[in-house]
Formats: structure tokens, sequence, C-alpha cells
């Protein structure tokens, strides 16, 4: 057995578990460390298929900033835990009958899968001899593909300032900063003087 083949075991038992361990654990924080450790499994296995940069973009996404928002959102929040799983089994049976139902599905897939004969070499041969896998990645979405990629980070844009215009709510009692009233105040305005007597209040 090789290095890479026991790696790849070592990422699989790891990513299975930290998929199991991530749906069944009580606390939910430990839900979240369980599913970081999924992500640095799925991490483990892009380096072993040669795609360093997609491993290093998981681990910078998923679980510098995804995994860690969702540890701060749980640790922050006051949840009742108890009241929502109450209300989570009620689904239940609902939630059963879908999971046979996938995995029918995934065992059709896979009884019916075929290899096709240029996949080894496909897999061999990922990027150019004389180009690492990065600069192949970035020829790719820079020029093959660069109208798609500016296009799919228009829809985007377009979908963050509309989830931000629909949210924006103009409440009435509360106090705003009205710049132009700050800038054309008058000085002499502004500030009054009193002369407080010892012992009385304004």
């Amino acid at each position: 057995m090789t290095i890479a083949t026991l790696a790849f075991y070592l990422f699989a038992v790891s990513a299975l578990a930290g998929g199991l361990f991530t749906v069944i654990s009580r606390n939910p924080v430990h839900s979240v460390l369980w599913l970081i450790l999924a992500f640095i499994s799925s991490a483990g296995f892009f380096v072993l298929l040669g795609a360093e940069f997609l491993a290093m973009l998981l681990l910078i996404v998923y679980v510098g900033a995804v995994a860690v928002l969702f540890l701060f959102v749980v640790m922050m929040l006051d949840v009742d835990f108890a009241a929502l799983k109450a209300e989570m089994a009620k689904y239940m049976p609902l939630a059963l009958l879908i999971g046979v139902i996938l995995l029918m599905q995934f065992a059709l897939a896979f009884a019916n899968w075929d290899t096709a004969p240029q996949a080894e070499a496909a897999r061999a041969a990922v990027t150019p001899p004389d180009m690492e896998n990065t600069a192949a990645l970035g020829m790719l979405l820079y020029d093959r593909y660069f109208l798609i990629f500016q296009l799919a980070g228009l829809i985007l844009l377009v979908a963050m300032v509309g989830a931000i215009i629909l949210t924006l709510r103009h409440r009435q009692d509360v106090k705003r900063q009205d710049i132009l009233a700050q800038m054309y105040r008058d000085p002499d305005k502004a500030m009054e003087l009193r002369d407080v007597k010892p012992g009385q209040g304004l």
C-alpha cells in the first residue's frame, strides 16, 4: 500500500466521520467542529488529485470564513435547540423517506456506472506538462471562460444588491445623522451658555 492510498483512506474515513457526527452531534458547537474536519478532509482529497489551489481555497473560504462564522453565530445567539429538535422530530418520517429515495437513486446511478476509456489519461494529465495547476486554472478562468466568469460575478453582485435593497427598512423612530444639517449649522446657535447658580440646576 502506497502513501497516497493510505492518505486516501485516512481522508475518506475522517470525511465520513466528520459528516456523520456533524449531523448526529447534540451540541451545535461540536457539529461545527466536525464540519471543519469534513472540510479539511475534502481539502486533502483535492491535494491528492493534484488540485492544490482548490484545496487552499476550500481551507481559506470554508474553514477560515464560513465555518468560523457558523461557530460565532451558534455561540453568540441564544437559541433554544431543544425546542428546535422537538419541532424537527415531527418531520422525521418524511426525512427518512427522502433519505431512502436518495439512497435508491445513488444505488441506481452506481449500478450503471461505466468508466470512460479516456478517464485514466485525463486524470494523469490534468494540466499541460509545462504549466502548474494554478496557472492552468487561471488560464481557463481568465482566458477561455472569461465572459462566463465575469457574468457569474455580475449575477452575484446583483443578488447582493437586491438582498440589501429588499431587507433595508427606514425606521421612523431611529435618529439618523444629517450631514448637511451639521455642515450648515450656525456656530453661534450651536452652543448656549447659561449662568448656573450654586446649588441650582438647569
